[in-house]
């Protein structure tokens, strides 16, 4: 008899970017859709760039530097293709206090430590806690985000010209209809475009990028920073750079998650981690204030422009240097109503309008609104994703183990048949850790039962030390009384847990 050999299946590689580096550059219509969309996105980051050096409080030309290098660079070695990375603000409140209070060089050799410190932390497996981050947290995220981003945008809209506001609703129209036209060109690129024509030729005095800061005239240079190698050097930086580094890999790969759901794609969170690391190592020997991924200005490029490979970021770096190099004077032009109505379309297409709809809130079960609005919340508040990620986890975790606690039950039978001894049987079901577990004392009639009793844990699950230790205590005070506790049923994984901490956790003897 012939017997069939089953040939293996070919394995294919769940990172794959499609379309790929060289699809695209073989493709005119990708290729041109990728180099519109990181000139669009180098437009956007300047005026963000410079903010967010003013709230670090360094020179702009700082953060437009560390814009470049890490874009740059993060398209070689970045996890995920197509998110833009530059100076943010989530790591300039970090590390502003360096600049404050120790000066430039320090600062620089912050960001150079919190690079290592990321590159360490991907190593060390911190991208495979994306896992435990729930869905309620993750919408929150996304929805504080949203708000964020609008909210940003007012300066720019309050006490300005009255000119401003059309200027602002004709970008939005032209950003609302021009999909439905063509996709050829992306929609931001032509609001920008047709503002600037507008304000020009008709003489508008509006706010333009060149009011926000001085623009840099010359390449950056590479640098050592000039500190002591010394430990007490080390202990001032190092909580500073140990802070910016995990604000910027949780932010980072917040953002990886959010665009592998829009392109329904995959991405190497931990080469992601550690690509973080290197572009703000990078950005330091640059004197560039370092960052992150930039969830507003990748929306930009992935939601409003389409983009999908590492051309478009490449490009939004080098858009970005030329720029303000070689056409600082053209760009000082462009109106910010241009960059708001740009700002605030992609807010509202990262908002997730699903999530606040009656009928939605409905059905969602109170604890996951809890922490969705809490995330966004606390986000709103403290200006810091990072902080308001990590309140959502928590607020999710406590809701998951009082939801989980109320799943274990202890039901009780007595056995009284002729000929055998009277026994007090407990039927114990569902998963027992330190909050489950702790009722189950209560649940026990001590002096009411028999001489006999058997615990029965066939439907249960030992996950934690502290319900050996219940169960120590629940033995011992049957003990105290005289009486004789048998426990069976246990599973294996249990009974090892058992058998190896049962009376050696001090409960009560």
């Amino acid at each position: 008899m012939a017997i069939a050999e089953k040939s293996p299946q070919p394995k294919t590689n769940r990172y794959k970017a499609e379309p790929s580096v060289l699809t695209a550059l073989r493709t005119p219509r990708i290729l041109t859709r990728e180099v519109l969309a990181g000139l669009v996105v180098a437009m956007a980051l300047i005026p963000e760039a410079i903010a967010f050096s003013i709230i670090a409080g360094v020179d702009p030309r700082v953060g437009l530097f560390s814009s470049f290098v890490m874009a740059v660079t993060i398209a070689f070695v970045g996890g995920r293709p197509a998110m833009i990375t530059a100076a943010t603000g989530a790591v300039a409140l970090v590390i502003a206090p360096v600049a404050r209070d120790y000066g430039m060089e320090y600062f620089i050799a912050t960001v150079i430590l919190a690079g290592a410190f990321q590159i360490l932390l991907s190593v060390i497996g911190v991208a495979k806690l994306m896992r435990f981050i729930p869905r309620s947290v993750m919408v929150g995220f996304v929805n504080a985000l949203a708000i964020l981003i609008f909210t940003s945008q007012l300066p720019q809209l309050l006490g300005v010209p009255f000119l401003v506001y059309p200027l602002v609703a004709g970008g939005l129209l032209i950003m609302i209809f021009m999909p439905r036209i063509t996709k050829v060109i992306p929609a931001p690129l032509v609001a920008i475009v047709v503002i600037t024509v507008v304000t020009v030729l008709m003489a508008i005095n509006v706010p333009t990028i060149g009011d926000q800061g001085e623009l840099p005239k010359s390449l950056p240079e590479l640098l050592f920073p000039s500190v002591p190698l010394t430990w007490e050097t080390f202990t001032i930086i190092a909580p500073f750079a140990l802070g910016m580094a995990m604000v910027g890999i949780l932010e980072s790969l917040m953002a990886a998650k959010i665009v592998d759901e829009v392109t329904d794609t995959h991405s190497n969170k931990t080469r992601e981690a550690w690509g973080q690391g290197v572009a703000n190592i990078m950005s330091g020997f640059f004197g560039g204030m370092g960052g992150c991924a930039m969830i507003g200005q990748t929306m930009i490029n992935v939601k409003a422009s389409g983009a999908r490979t590492r051309i478009s970021t490449f490009l939004a770096g080098v858009f970005l240097l030329v720029l303000v190099l070689g056409l600082g004077d053209v760009l000082a032009v462009v109106p910010m109503a241009a960059l708001v109505s740009v700002m605030i379309i992609v807010s509202v297409l990262t908002f997730d309008w699903h999530s606040i709809r009656p009928s939605t809130l409905k059905r969602m079960p109170k604890s996951e609104t809890t922490v969705m609005v809490a995330t966004v919340i606390v986000i709103v508040i403290t200006h810091n994703l990072a902080i308001g990620v990590v309140v959502g986890v928590i607020i999710a975790m406590v809701a998951f183990a009082r939801r989980v606690a109320h799943l274990a039950t202890v039901e009780r039978t007595l056995s009284l048949n002729e000929g055998q001894a009277p026994t007090a049987y407990y039927t114990v079901t569902g998963a027992l850790f330190f909050a489950s577990s702790n009722d189950m004392m209560t649940q026990f009639e001590y002096a009411d039962d028999p001489e006999r009793i058997v615990i029965e844990m066939s439907g249960s699950h030992i996950w934690d030390a502290s319900t050996v230790a219940t169960l120590d205590a629940i033995t011992y005070k049957y003990e105290r009384h005289g009486k004789h506790v048998v426990i069976e049923g246990l599973n294996e994984a249990s009974t090892l847990l058992h058998a190896r901490l049962a009376g050696n956790l001090g409960g009560g003897h």
